[in-house]
């Protein structure tokens, strides 16, 4: 009885120890960023400005223009608003996991599951350059 007491109290205090992510969504649903990904193996900075439920990303030099629908303070689904294909027509489930005074990091997939059927999910870390 003892044993596991302790062991109680011990994973009790380990959880009240572990620091939780900070999530100050709100400070990043405006503004300028900046995000570097990788594509088939060359790393690429792209750069997107959001204004509430509009963002304009600019990417391998081109310009694309997004329609963003808030689910919820730190998620949304993000949406070419004049799609040239039927791969752009996709819809991105965005989700931000945590926050710093100047960046975000983010969890992002398709919002239809793949072939295999399951949610294949990307992270990536985008910084505040205004």
């Amino acid at each position: 009885m003892k044993k596991i007491f302790l062991l109680l109290l011990a994973s009790a205090l380990f959880s009240a120890c572990m620091e939780k992510a900070e999530r100050n969504c709100s400070d990043f649903k405006n503004g300028s960023f900046e995000y570097t990904y990788m594509d088939n193996g060359v790393e690429k900075t792209s750069t997107f400005t959001r204004n509430g439920d509009l963002e304009i990303d600019y990417y391998d030099d081109k310009i694309d223009t997004i329609t963003i629908k808030w689910i919820n303070e730190c998620e949304y689904i993000a949406r070419s608003k004049h799609p040239k294909s039927l791969s752009e027509k996709d819809a991105f489930h965005f989700k931000i996991l945590s926050t710093t005074e100047n960046s975000y990091t983010f969890e992002y997939g398709k919002v239809v599951k793949n072939k295999k059927n399951d949610y294949v999910k990307f992270r990536g870390t985008a910084y505040k350059t205004n």
